[in-house]
């Protein structure tokens, strides 16, 4: 290799290690912190949601979780997914005032969920999955102050909103974002049968058919072998007699 040649080899895996360490260094922040996944449901549906925890020190696991819910959207189905290791409270109050929704009038829902118990240890993460709805119509999304509390008594709060300037706060709240509901979608978020794309039926296959076939295809190659094992004797043998008369002398 030629010097210019090693010197445009390192030139290039000095750019490649320099845009592998940035992208790497945009990317820790966003996965460190706590967040809700997916982040967009459509409004007036149900949806699936995790709470993503990650831990994000060295030296301590995290013990705790404190999830709140809205009260001013509260929401009037609510329900977990266990956590193997992890014990879950899901705490009702009423609220500060009733809200009407297509379901009537609330005056209590689910105000807090904690899990406790378990660990996430350092270099780990966890997800909470909650499914809830029906989500609200009259606003764009809703938000979940989360505590985070680890085994050395550090507690976390996640509750900062956005900066003025649009940038990212230090302890981002989890936001969900409400969309407006797709074409066709029931409020639990399927397809409705009109709109779902018809099945297509594959046709069954017959056995015996297929049986049948496999036979034939069998009997078929057996009688092929046998006629090339035929043309091969009959080679050797045109073989031999040429040979033969081309050793006999002439008279």
């Amino acid at each position: 290799m030629s010097f210019f040649s090693r010197s445009a080899a390192r030139r290039a895996a000095l750019v490649v290690a320099g845009t592998v360490a940035l992208t790497a260094g945009l990317a820790l922040p966003a996965l460190a912190h706590v967040s809700i996944n997916p982040g967009t449901a459509e409004k007036g549906g149900f949806t699936k949601a995790a709470f993503r925890v990650p831990n994000e020190r060295d030296n301590a696991s995290t013990t705790k979780i404190v999830v709140e819910f809205p009260t001013d959207h509260p929401l009037p189905f609510v329900s977990v997914r266990p956590v193997p290791g992890w014990k879950v409270e899901v705490t009702e109050g009423k609220l500060p005032a009733p809200v009407k929704s297509k379901y009537g009038e609330i005056t209590e829902a689910v105000t807090k969920i904690t899990w406790s118990g378990g660990k996430i240890e350092p270099h780990q993460f966890q997800e909470f999955e909650v499914s809830m709805g029906s989500l609200p119509e009259d606003t764009d999304q809703l938000t979940f102050p989360t505590t985070q509390t680890y085994s050395n008594d550090e507690v976390v709060k996640w509750a900062d909103a956005p900066k003025a300037d649009g940038s990212e706060a230090e302890h981002p709240v989890p936001t969900l974002k409400l969309v407006a509901p797709a074409a066709g979608s029931d409020e639990h978020g399927a397809s409705s049968p009109a709109a779902a794309t018809p099945a297509v039926a594959m046709p069954a296959r017959d056995e015996h058919a297929a049986g049948s076939a496999a036979a034939e295809s069998d009997g078929t190659a057996r009688l092929l072998a046998g006629a090339g094992l035929l043309v091969g004797l009959a080679g050797v043998a045109t073989g031999a007699v040429a040979l033969r008369r081309r050793g006999t002398p002439q008279a």
